[in-house]
């Protein structure tokens, strides 16, 4: 057996033995060490960049490389074979898909009031924001030798008589705990958990005097990122906000890859431990201690993400979603619990998933479609959350058509070689002097720090400034030359945004011709994916009397650049609305309100999908999108301003 050891930039190692010529991602996987390969191991993004220290490993010099760095032991984990004892340094850019658990400063108010916002947009909608979550305060007697009652009928008559309930639950979580806390706190107890008719289900139990409030978790499983939020059931604040990477993205950065993954021996378990285990049970701890808030007191769960997501998540078989004729496992899923998955929160808490309407519009559309409200406008609406996939709703109250396109994980940083989420570093937003070529940009986090990479809104406004400067064509190559113009490591033409010296990395930040395909396909998948579900109503863009757009591609995105770019119709900017993180909205909705939840279900069962794979003309639609606009710019006369 030969010895790995994989060290960190910030001093710590982990060692790992393995058989001659094992593949040394596959081994990081195994030995839990992060390493990103958003394409899956397949060679092609050149991310998995790591430096062989001492030993030998068979690797050749892929093209992402150069000369000079793989003189200095610059190694891609996916194509190196370990032949001896070897040490290899994983610098922190090649973990940084798996975030570091960050959580919000509410101190802001920002995201107090984007919650709020959603509150009141169900509200105004007739939707009541309330739940059948409860808490009370019950004063038992004593047991004496004349009073021989056990402590759950004890609980259970008093319950009945308090809440006017006629059966009372105590399931096996709160009866272990009820004699103790019956007698530690001297018969006077605060009793919490869930009302249903005329049933109390006891869920914990706490000295008559504990003020700490019952709370719940709204979760949304990005296939990239996933963000939550820890709520005061009984009166909607909230409580702490966190977000981290998807430990699942080492597996691939889509979820055709992870599919694929899921399918090898161990896959599945593989899968649902990295979402679950290394990214959900840690995001969960996080936000309950920043709260001072104890685990058993979460005793409900939403969660909103896409099918795929949600299969990997419950540990179900997810590869009929890939295959034809593309039948997820479930659409709905009543009573699941945190037992169930293994979340860190009371174990009987029900788990409720945002339910998905086919193989790739999933709850995350759902939830998200609740709170864009298209269906409580008169208007013609479309609904589009830009993720690794596209995912587009449109209709208005009277009816709702959806679809979704696989644009790539682009409009998240990946497949671009400078590619990031959209957190602290990313570069979102910038222009370019049309004489001097120069770059002024905005980085998430305050213009203090140095970047360390593009987000989706900055690859936007990025393209979509080279092309107005002339720099690049309708086909995204360089056609201007200067001092920005030059060649990265792979002899791709690029244009430089950052020196080396000006990047956190210590390599400059470029966007190369590679880059900019990349993300002409994926806008031309979402241009084609909205023209194809409007023509299949005999309907065109100029229909569209609002848009809104959601995803984590950035604080906010410049919709004049996504229109120049053609991605967006050439629509009057008025129209434009962007709403940020709906799905995790629509998850609180879903936490908050029995109703919301009611209506999740009845906007899924009414929506109509629409499989662009088999809709005809939808391929000729992608190909003639996949230009700077268009091939027909007479549909973006606003581009050529």
């Amino acid at each position: 057996m030969l010895k790995v050891t994989f060290r960190f930039e910030h001093g710590e190692s982990k060692e790992i033995f393995a058989a001659e010529n094992e593949n040394l991602l596959e081994l990081a996987r195994k030995a839990n060490v992060a390493i990103d390969a958003p394409c899956s191991g397949n060679g092609s993004c050149g991310k998995c960049r790591v430096r062989l220290l001492s030993g030998e490993l068979d690797s050749p010099k892929p093209r992402q490389i150069s000369k000079e760095d793989y003189a200095g032991g610059w190694r891609l984990a996916c194509l190196s074979r370990v032949v001896s004892d070897v040490e290899i340094e994983v610098p922190d850019i090649a973990s940084a898909y798996k975030s570091r658990m960050k959580t919000a400063d509410l101190s802001t108010g920002e995201e107090v009031r984007i919650f709020n916002d959603a509150k009141q947009s169900v509200e105004d909608a007739g939707i009541a924001f309330i739940n059948d979550f409860l808490s009370c305060t019950i004063a038992l007697d004593a047991p004496t030798l004349d009073d021989t009652m056990p402590d759950n009928e004890r609980l259970t008559r008093a319950l009945m008589e308090e809440l006017e309930v006629e059966f009372v639950d105590i399931p096996h979580c709160a009866m272990v705990e009820l004699p103790g806390a019956l007698r530690a706190a001297n018969w006077n107890v605060r009793c919490m958990g869930r009302r249903t008719g005329d049933r109390f289900t006891l869920m914990a139990l706490a000295p008559a005097d504990d003020a700490s409030p019952i709370c719940g978790v709204a979760i949304d499983i990005g296939t990239t990122t996933v963000t939550a939020v820890l709520v005061n059931l009984e009166t909607g604040e909230l409580l702490s906000r966190g977000s981290a990477g998807n430990g699942q993205i080492r597996y691939g950065a889509d979820v055709i890859n992870r599919i694929i993954e899921s399918t090898r021996p161990g896959g599945r378990k593989r899968l649902q431990d990295a979402i679950v285990k290394e990214t959900l049970q840690p995001l969960i701890r996080t936000m309950c201690a920043e709260a001072n808030v104890a685990a058993e007191r979460v005793l409900c769960v939403t969660v909103a993400g896409n099918t795929t997501m949600n299969h990997l998540f419950v540990g179900v078989d997810a590869d009929p979603v890939r295959t034809e004729p593309y039948i997820p496992a479930f659409f709905h899923w009543d009573g699941l619990t945190a037992r169930d998955v293994k979340l860190p929160v009371n174990p009987e808490a029900r788990v409720i998933l945002a339910p998905n309407i086919g193989s790739y519009v999933g709850g995350d559309i759902t939830a998200g479609a609740l709170m864009s409200m298209i269906w409580n406008h008169d208007e013609m609406s479309l609904f589009i959350d830009l993720g690794t996939n596209g995912e587009i709703v449109f209709g208005n109250r009277d009816f709702l058509m959806s679809c979704a396109c696989s644009a790539g994980p682009a409009f998240e940083g990946g497949d671009i070689s400078c590619g990031m989420r959209a957190t602290d570093g990313a570069i979102e937003a910038c222009t370019i002097d049309r004489e001097t070529m120069e770059p002024t940009f905005r980085i998430i986090g305050g213009a203090d720090q140095k970047p360390v990479g593009l987000c989706g809104s900055g690859i936007i406004d990025v393209i979509a400034e080279l092309f107005r400067c002339g720099i690049i064509s309708a086909k995204g190559q360089f056609v201007r030359e200067g001092a920005r113009v030059t060649q990265d490591a792979s002899g791709f033409d690029c244009y430089v945004l950052a020196t080396a010296e000006e990047s956190v990395s210590g390599r400059p930040i470029t966007i190369n011709v590679v880059d900019i395909d990349n993300f002409i396909r994926a806008k031309g998948a979402i241009f084609s994916a909205i023209c194809t579900l409007l023509k299949s109503l005999d309907m065109d863009v100029s229909c569209i009397e609002r848009m809104y757009v959601a995803g984590g591609i950035g604080s906010g995105i410049n919709m004049r650049n996504t229109v120049r770019i053609g991605m967006f119709p050439d629509l009057d900017l008025d129209r434009f609305h962007y709403i940020g993180n709906s799905s995790l909205a629509g998850a609180y909705a879903m936490l908050m309100s029995d109703q919301a939840r009611d209506k999740v279900e009845e906007l899924a069962q009414s929506m109509t999908y629409v499989e662009l794979s088999t809709t005809p003309g939808y391929m000729d639609e992608f190909m003639a999108a996949c230009f700077l606009p268009h091939t027909n710019a007479e549909l973006f006369p606003s581009a050529m301003e």
